[in-house]
C-alpha cells in the first residue's frame, strides 16, 4: 500500500535555499539563446558571526534567477540596495571561459518577497 503526497517521508535528497539580503544593483532582464526569457539579480547576504570569525570576508554575493513571467515582473520592480527575501533551488552552471570550464551556483527563484525593513526606535 503507497502513502499519499500529504503523508509520505520527505525524501533525504533536498535543494532548498532560504536567503534574505539586499541586491548589489538594479536586476536585469535577458533572453536566453533557447528563447527563455530570464531575470537576474546579484543578492548580497551577510555571513554569520561565527563565520566571519574564520574569514575575513564578511558577505557572501549570490545570483539569483527569476524563470516564470510573475517572478520576472517581481524582481523588476526591485532597485539597487532593496532588501528581499528568497527561496528557491541552487544550481550549478558551467561555462567555457577564457581558462577552460568555469562554474558557478545560481539560485533559481521560487518565491521572491521584500523583506520587512525593522524600523528604529
Amino acid at each position: 500500500m503507497s502513502q499519499s503526497p500529504e503523508t509520505s517521508v520527505p525524501p533525504h535528497d533536498t535543494n532548498e535555499v532560504h536567503l534574505t539580503g539586499r541586491l548589489s544593483s538594479p536586476p536585469a532582464a535577458r533572453v536566453l539563446p533557447s528563447g527563455d526569457q530570464i531575470v537576474t539579480f546579484r543578492l548580497v547576504v551577510r555571513r554569520s558571526a561565527r563565520a566571519r570569525r574564520r574569514s575575513r570576508q564578511s558577505v557572501d554575493s549570490f545570483e539569483c534567477t527569476a524563470w516564470t513571467a510573475a517572478l520576472r515582473r517581481r524582481a523588476l520592480r526591485l532597485a539597487a540596495d532593496d532588501l528581499v527575501e528568497v527561496r528557491g533551488e541552487l544550481r550549478a552552471r558551467f561555462a567555457r571561459g577564457q581558462h577552460g570550464l568555469v562554474g558557478r551556483v545560481t539560485v533559481d527563484l521560487q518565491s521572491l518577497t521584500r523583506a520587512p525593513v525593522a524600523s528604529s526606535p
